[in-house]
């Protein structure tokens, strides 16, 4: 057997036009506050869908965000091109080279899905939204104006403080502190090779610490004598003398005739 309903509190005719004539009552006696746009430009949240911006330097022209837009209003052209080998010896490689990135904007319904599944950061949410235009042909922004709006895509929100670094900072980091010491160390090794080639160019002093000139001087004039001396008493031959004299020679001293008669 069912159960009975509860019993219905029986509604006054005119109670729904009485709420609604007390909330229009409440806001008619608020101040109202226009804001004067465009002399007054609206605060905005900073995660607003206004547009798309591109980063073009991101972008690898994998397709991804054109075959997944349901409204298929992104245009994408590009060529590929022979990349060669980064060493001798090796393969070259061909790429992908952008040529146009266009967005229609007559056609998107900012459903933000191009964003999520670039795997590649090349797209972002602009908060610009003074976009519009008197021809809807005009809508249709190409990869330069995209870039433009790239400049007024706001920072991301700062992470926790125990959270990790993500790993592209991470990477980057790596990177510039191994390109840092590089550089450090081909500074020490130009630094080097500059000290050991002055000290090359400086002449070597003497290894006994004297002062070396050129040219003759009568102290250093060197001879040779050599000669037959004879014994004055007995008339002979005792030997031959030799030897060097270094310097001015001294004047021989005249003999002694006495000596001679003795």
């Amino acid at each position: 057997m069912a159960e009975p309903l509860p019993p219905t509190r029986s509604r006054i005719p005119g109670s729904g036009l009485a709420k609604g004539l007390a909330v229009t009552l409440r806001t008619m006696t608020k101040k109202t506050v226009t804001a004067q746009y465009p002399d007054a430009q609206p605060e905005l949240p900073p995660r607003s869908r206004g547009v798309i911006g591109l980063f073009e330097e991101n972008c690898t022209v994998c397709m991804l965000c054109a075959r997944e837009c349901p409204d298929w209003c992104i245009y994408i052209d590009s060529h590929k091109e022979t990349v060669p080998p980064a060493a001798p010896g090796g393969r070259e490689r061909s790429r992908n080279v952008l040529d146009r990135f266009a967005i229609d904007f007559s056609l998107c319904m900012y459903c933000g899905i191009c964003i999520e599944v670039c795997p590649f950061d090349a797209l972002f949410w602009s908060p610009e939204f003074e976009y519009a235009e008197t021809d809807i042909h005009e809508l249709t922004h190409e990869r330069d104006k995209l870039r433009e709006w790239m400049w007024t895509v706001p920072a991301p929100p700062a992470l926790d403080p125990g959270a990790e670094e993500p790993k592209e900072l991470a990477a980057a980091r790596k990177t510039a502190d191994k390109l840092a010491a590089e550089a450090a160390t081909a500074a020490e090794a130009a630094e080097l090779a500059a000290r050991t080639a002055e000290q090359a160019a400086q002449p070597e002093p003497p290894a006994d610490g004297t002062t070396t000139t050129t040219g003759p001087t009568t102290a250093e004039t060197t001879g040779t004598t050599s000669g037959t001396t004879t014994d004055a008493t007995s008339g002979t031959t005792s030997g031959t003398t030799s030897g060097t004299t270094s310097g001015t020679p001294e004047p021989s001293k005249p003999s002694d005739p006495q000596d001679g008669a003795s």
